[in-house]
């Protein structure tokens, strides 16, 4: 690896509302890459809303510094859009960190497309990357896409965790392709390894860990978990995870007599997802829609045979005789649960382990990611007016309401700059680093 010095120096701020101590795919993909960023040599700062009374600035491995703005969650941890509000606390976050390339994540983030909007206003580039898969036909994916549309019609470059999430988002931003990038999520394999010693068959067991949501097809494993014991009596589910969900999982239990058949964990904490996961021989996804999908990878890396929906970026993630797939449907569920019982026995979990463990990393996923926020770096800046010829082409009504929208934000921010000059706001101290070689 080149030496930093041969290397263009990125001060990074990562913005999204969802981060720890919330648990999802989203939280550990930001963690995981910012501390390889700073094993790299960058600066990375992190930024998103209040947890409780997790307030104010707090730091977390390595030095990695997170501010937790007092903005409460409104709804499925996303703060209420204010469009212009979080703009003073934000220009101050990237004058005292010094910051040089604002990165937003998750498009239903509120605090990540008000952050590249206001990072825009003040001249920083800005990156993006989608964490999923949105349609196109109803309301609320008609007017998310909308505001990617704004968003995106203003970043730098964006990236994307598959190349079905890459085709998706530029289908619904109008973004060139040119200027989108695939790079996929990793695992952290020192953390999920598999169990020291190969559970026997005698009894089968499947985990399922997931949110307890509709899109994350809770009401398929409804269907599918009786008809499995039904046809096995030696297979066991256990499920970890909470949300609405849950209570047809419970109902489903009782009305079936499946309580010594499938255990119910709730919520797991993501430190203890390994010791849920080698208690398995198969993980099963039953996912309506994902972009990528962190927890088959993470199973994977604890060597289970995985079966799952083959939806979106799914079929991109693993090889194909690490992976059973299945149309999203109850019938075919079932038997691609069959097919994977049967392949148990040519199953080795440590070598399936290596193999997960050489295919993703989290260092190669940064380097990928830097080269990102170099390009994104050379991009030539622009005045406000060629700024707004891009989103007059989003829409005849649209496109007006963008503008007007960004020159408020761009009057907004000049009366800041009048009211606290960016020379009055006092600049952090640089904390010291050494080469990454």
């Amino acid at each position: 690896m080149a030496g930093l010095a041969e290397r263009k120096r990125h001060s990074i701020l990562m913005v999204s509302d969802f981060f720890y101590p919330n648990f999802g795919g989203v939280e550990s993909h930001i963690y995981s890459l910012s501390q390889c960023l700073l094993y790299l040599g960058h600066k990375v700062v992190v930024m998103t809303h209040s947890y409780g009374n997790r307030t104010g600035v707090r730091y977390m491995s390595n030095g990695l510094k997170v501010y937790y703005i007092p903005w409460r969650q409104f709804c499925m941890q996303n703060t209420l859009p204010t469009l212009f509000f979080t703009l003073p606390i934000m220009r101050n976050i990237l004058i005292r960190e010094r910051i040089s390339v604002v990165h937003g994540h998750q498009a239903f983030s509120t605090l990540c497309h008000e952050a590249i909007m206001h990072a825009r206003t003040m001249g920083f580039k800005a990156v993006f990357t989608d964490h999923s898969l949105y349609g196109f036909a109803d309301i609320g994916s008609i007017h998310m896409n909308k505001v990617l549309q704004f968003t995106l019609a203003d970043v730098d470059h964006a990236i994307c965790v598959s190349h079905t999430s890459k085709e998706n988002t530029v289908l619904r931003s109008g973004l060139s392709p040119e200027k989108v990038f695939m790079i996929p999520n990793a695992v952290d394999a020192a953390m999920f390894n598999p169990a020291p010693e190969k559970l026997n068959h005698d009894e089968i067991v499947i985990v399922v860990i997931s949110r307890l949501v509709y899109r994350k097809g809770t009401d398929l494993l409804v269907e599918v978990i009786p008809e499995v014991c039904s046809l096995f009596p030696n297979v066991r589910f256990i499920i970890g995870g909470d949300g609405p969900k849950r209570l047809r999982l419970e109902e489903m239990r009782e009305k079936y007599s499946l309580q010594d058949r499938v255990s119910m964990l709730g919520a797991v904490l993501h430190s203890q997802v390994r010791s849920v996961l080698i208690q398995g021989h198969i993980f099963l996804n039953s996912s309506l829609t994902e972009a990528f999908c962190i927890a088959i990878l993470e199973a994977a890396c604890c060597g289970l045979l995985t079966v799952s929906t083959r939806v979106g970026g799914v079929p991109e993630v693993l090889p194909d005789d690490m992976v059973v797939l299945s149309e999203p449907v109850p019938s075919d569920m079932v038997k691609a649960i069959k097919k994977a019982i049967d392949l148990l026995p040519f199953i080795d979990p440590h070598a399936m382990h290596l193999r997960v463990k050489d295919l993703y990393s989290w260092h190669d996923v940064a380097r990928r990611t830097e080269i990102v926020y170099t390009r994104a770096s050379s991009c030539p800046d622009e005045n406000l007016l060629q700024r707004l010829s891009r989103y007059l082409s989003c829409g005849a009504w649209a496109g007006k309401l963008f503008c007007i929208v960004v020159i408020i934000d761009f009057l907004f921010w000049q009366f800041l700059q009048l009211w606290q000059p960016a020379r009055n706001i006092e600049e952090v101290p640089d904390i010291a680093w050494s080469d990454a070689d």
